[in-house]
């Protein structure tokens, strides 16, 4: 019997990054909204593989390291950023 590595976008909202992360150590990890999928996360990897695209940064890196090596050089204010985020988020 195949059991699907699933998250709900409840859960993603709740736990962020840390879950993604946690649910692709058990491979592809498929968003479920509304009890539908609606997308599919793959590792690095595995991304690699299906497109065959070759690396172009450093590997080894989890999600959170890697940003925190990008700099900060946006131009948009928190309260836009709040604002934009509010109204994704009220789907």
């Amino acid at each position: 019997m195949r059991v699907d590595n699933i998250l709900t976008v409840a859960e993603l909202k709740r736990r962020g990054m840390a879950a993604i992360e946690e649910g692709l150590q058990r491979g592809p990890l498929r968003i479920v909204k509304r009890n539908r999928s609606a997308a599919v996360v793959l590792s690095e990897d595995d991304y690699r593989r299906l497109t065959g695209v070759q690396p172009t940064g450093v590997r080894g890196l989890s999600a959170l390291q890697w940003l925190l090596t990008q700099s900060a050089s946006g131009s948009r204010s928190k309260e836009d950023i709040d604002r934009v985020l509010a109204d994704e988020r009220s789907w």
